[in-house]
Order: structure tokens, then sequence, then C-alpha cells
């Protein structure tokens, strides 16, 4: 049976009036599981009418009685943890395992955005000069918006409402329409713990949607996550209407092996972060750069061994490695970019096309795709593949690999495999990328520090979640106060001055 989902709007689940659905694939199986409404421009602002009155009434009340409803969405959220797992497995395709992860990275910017009333304190002078003080205050904008990407359906709305909510914001996700059932509980769950109707809408669309927030006034600012053509688009389209924008694209991480690395660690590794989720996450490392000939051959041969004996099946089989991709067009994309690949001349040393999971012969599947010898100037190396598919691309030189990292387009991640302190230190400093990991695979901060790359991968200047997530949502307000004590100085036409 085929579910009919709705939009999140004050307060209460309201079904589309557009006429227009998109698809939901169970990515296992290949078929149709939901049909989710597509939002009009006029849907858009019904929620935004709704979150700017909400917010009123939200932006009111004090931090700490706005963490509490956190807290108690806290607590919600991991009762219903192993559900919310399954739900957003059977939509997106990753196992049941990588889901919890996805939803409690999600929950970790909660628990840091509990505080708030720590966060949010300004900072007070006393006597900046005779009989004055000054002191500033952070205040919420208004009325937010997310626009987060299918790949973390809990992960990236949490880190982006957690904070704006906790500021005193209402929020306006659009999530994917590839994967929404679970930002449409995560919604629910906000209510139940005592989130005030309307605070957060939850608007299900496409481009329609998209370009309904970013020119609306009331919007004040916007968060996304996903291709770097569209977050241009979006940073550049919230510009030119006034808005904040932190917007976040491709990547393209590379993983820097040196010759005194402990190659099974490493090997080890990569075969996580490089085949984890199917190779669908931002911060998946998909080059693989040895140092030096020696490495080279034999890290090809320790990550080809075991690409030989990864499983790939049903998300929900605990026994699985990994699952099926998003759709059948994610397949084809990254069918076509390994054949391009092998045009292109680079070796082939496992192919994951033609794989097939057996009782789910229609499902999404693409096997684990391992590439050695892949020059820069090739499109396999140059552009992200966003699926299962690891490329080793050689350097001579640590000082080569460092270059290969710093000059692509792209600096969301990088990581660096080295036994030697001074090599790692010099690295982490020299590099030009915005998320460094040493001896660690994927270099994603914890929630109280910020997220957020370089170059291609990152515009704005604000980061996700950490302190910045409350400079970004929230607007600093100085005063200048004095409470002359009946002293008449009589008009004064110089600057003001505060010598004494």
């Amino acid at each position: 049976m085929v579910r009919e989902l709705t939009h999140f709007i004050g307060g209460q689940h309201v079904a589309g009036t557009s006429g227009r659905f998109s698809d939901v694939f169970d990515p296992n199986t290949g078929l149709v599981q939901a049909r989710v409404p597509l939002a009009s421009t006029a849907e858009v602002e019904a929620a935004i009418a709704n979150a700017a009155e909400a917010q009123l009434v939200w932006g009111a009340w004090n931090p700490q009685r706005r963490a509490r409803v956190l807290l108690k969405f806290l607590d919600l959220i991991a009762k219903d943890m192993d559900s919310l797992a399954r739900l957003l497995s059977s939509e997106h395709g990753k196992t049941v395992a990588d889901a919890r992860g996805d939803i409690q990275r999600g929950v970790e910017v909660i628990e840091f955005a509990v505080g708030a009333p720590h966060l949010l304190k300004g900072e007070y002078s006393v006597g900046a000069g005779t009989g004055i003080d000054v002191y500033s205050m952070r205040q919420p904008l208004g009325v937010v918006a997310g626009i987060t990407p299918f790949n973390f359906p809990a992960m990236i709305p949490l880190w982006k409402m957690g904070p704006a909510l906790a500021a005193g914001n209402s929020f306006i996700l659009k999530p994917s329409e590839r994967d929404p059932s679970v930002p449409l509980r995560i919604a629910e769950l906000f209510l139940e713990a005592g989130l005030p109707a309307g605070v957060l809408n939850v608007v299900n669309g496409d481009k329609a949607a998209v370009d309904a927030l970013l020119t609306d006034e009331r919007v004040m600012a916007i968060g996304f996550v996903g291709s770097t053509p569209i977050a241009q688009y979006i940073y550049q389209t919230a510009a030119a209407h006034g808005k904040r924008a932190q917007c976040f694209g491709g990547a393209k991480n590379h993983m820097i092996v040196m010759p005194d690395a402990d190659l099974d660690q490493v090997a080890d590794a990569l075969m996580g972060a490089g085949y984890g989720s199917a190779g669908e996450r931002c911060m998946a490392i998909s080059v693989a750069v040895p140092v030096g000939a020696e490495t080279g051959d034999a890290l090809a041969a320790k990550l080809a061994e075991r690409v030989a004996h990864l499983t790939v099946g049903h998300s929900l089989d605990d026994a699985a490695d990994y699952g099926p991709l998003i759709n059948r067009d994610a397949v084809t994309r990254v069918s076509a970019a390994i054949q391009a690949g092998i045009d292109a001349g680079a070796t082939l040393l496992a192919d994951g096309r033609g794989h097939t999971v057996a009782g789910y012969e229609n499902g999404f599947f693409l096997g684990p795709t391992l590439f050695d010898h892949v020059r820069t100037d090739m499109e396999l190396y140059r552009e992200e593949i966003f699926g299962p598919v690891l490329i080793i691309t050689r350097a001579d030189t640590y000082e080569d690999a460092l270059a290969l990292a710093s000059d692509h387009k792209y600096g969301n991640g990088v990581s660096i495999f080295t036994r030697d302190g001074d090599t790692a230190r010099d690295f982490a400093a020299r590099v030009n990328v915005g998320m460094v990991g040493v001896n660690v695979p994927i270099p994603v901060p914890i929630a109280y520090h910020t997220f957020g790359g370089w170059k291609k991968s990152g515009f704005g200047d604000l980061n996700q979640h950490g302190p910045d997530s409350f400079r970004f949502y929230t607007k600093t307000k100085t005063v200048t106060s004095r409470w002359p004590s009946g002293i008449k100085e009589g008009a004064s036409f110089v600057m003001p001055l505060m010598l004494e």
C-alpha cells in the first residue's frame, strides 16, 4: 500500500493542495512506498505566516524555558530511536545501524543547544565612561529556514533546527522529497515535547518551495546542504534578498597515507569511510593518496582484498556492510562515472556495476568499486561521485600529497594517516581544507565545535553547529546606557568620547 504523506504546518498534518506529488521509493525493492506532496508558493507562504506568528510567543520565552523543551525532545527521541532508525533506513537505504548513527549525531547537536542560556549571554562593560555602561544582547532573527539533503534525513535537519529553535527563532524545514518521513516524525516529537504549534513547520517540495523561501521577506536566514551548484544558487539568491545564508556543497575528500602508517589500519578505515552508507556522505573519503610507490602497491593490494569481502544487502539486514543507493537515477549516474574512469585509462580493481541482491533484484544496489592510478585530469578525480567508488591517486612525496588536497576545488574534509607527529602537525596547519583528521578517517567535529568546508564546499561566513550556529541564528544588539545624576551639561556637537 502506498502511503500518502503531508506537510506539517501550524502543529498539524496538512494535505498538499498543489496537485503535484513525488514518489518515495523503497530503495531495497525499487517499489514506490509513499507519495509526498510538493508545495505551491501559497502553501509555503501559509507556513511562513504560521511561523511568524508563533515566533512572537516562542521568542519571548526565556532561554531556560526553551531549553526544557529541547530536553523533553531528547527524552522522546531516545524512546523512539529504534522505530525512527528503521523508518529512516526504509526510505534512504542505509543500514539500521548507520541510521541510528545518523539520528545520534543530530541528537548531539540538540544536547549542545540545550546550553542556550549560556550560549546566548551577551557582554557587559561597567564604567566604559563616566556613569556609562555598555552591554550587548543576542536576539533571535525571527523566521528562519533549512533546506536539507536526502543523505542525512535526521542529522542535518537537527543540526539546523536545534540551535535555531534554542535561540528563539521559528523554523521552516524543507527536507528532501526523497525521504521525508523522518523529518515529519521529528516535528511530531517536538510538538509532543511542548514546542508551541507553528514554531516548527515542515514543508515538502521542490524548487518552487525553495524559491518561495528564498524570496519571502519574512524569512531572515537560510541554511542549506546539498550539491555545489545548488549551494551557490541558494547563497546568491538569499544574499540578493537580504538574507543570511550558510550553504554547504560537494566534496572530494582525500586521505593521505604516509609510508610509516599502519596499512591494515588504513585499509580498514577506508572500507568504512569510502563505502559506508554506499558512499552517499559528504564526508566520505573518496580519494586515497598513498605516498611513494611501495606504499601505493601495498595499499592497493590490501584494499582489493577487503573490497572482495564486503557485503552489500538489504538495509534491514544486520549482516550488510551497506545497502542500496537512494534511487535508480543514482545508480545510473554512478555507473556512468565508473565507465568514464575506465575510458580515461584508470586501472579498475573492482567493478560494482550489475550487483544484485537475491530476492531484491529490482533494488538500487551497486557493489563496491575500486580504481588505482587515477590521474588528476580525470573526471573521476575532479568530480564528486557520491556512490560506493574509492579511487587511488598516488603521490611521489609528502609535498605532492599535500598539494593534491589543497589544490582541489573542493575543501570539505581531509585526513592523514601517519605515526609521525611532526608530519601530522605540519599537515593540519598547512592543508587548505576546512576539516582535518589525523588518523581519523571521517573528521566530522563533535557538536560543540563547528562543521564547515572551504572553497567550493562551503558558502557563507558562519558554519553549522558549535558556537557559530548561535551566532548565525541571532543578531547582536549593543546598548550604551547612562543614568545622569542631575548634571546639566548643555548641548554638545562633538563626537562623543569616553576618555574618563
